[in-house]
């Protein structure tokens, strides 16, 4: 049983995403049906908000960030 926790426990972490990147930026090609450029506003100590429109609820959005 110990060794199939380690085996999982290094799964989990090979899976953790990476530190930082200290590289530039990279070139996204994506498709859709509008765009909204907007700045995110601070919620609370540890997250941000954006606002979209009522007719994007339960509709799927990718978020890329910019600068």
């Amino acid at each position: 049983m110990q060794v199939e926790m380690t085996v999982s426990m290094k799964r989990l972490q090979e899976k953790a995403p990476a530190g930082p990147r200290v590289s530039g930026k990279v070139k996204f090609k994506i498709y859709g049906e509008e765009m909204i450029d907007k700045k995110v506003s601070p919620s609370g100590s540890s997250s941000g908000r954006i606002y979209l429109p009522p007719d994007w609820v339960d509709r799927r959005v990718k978020i890329i960030r910019i600068d």
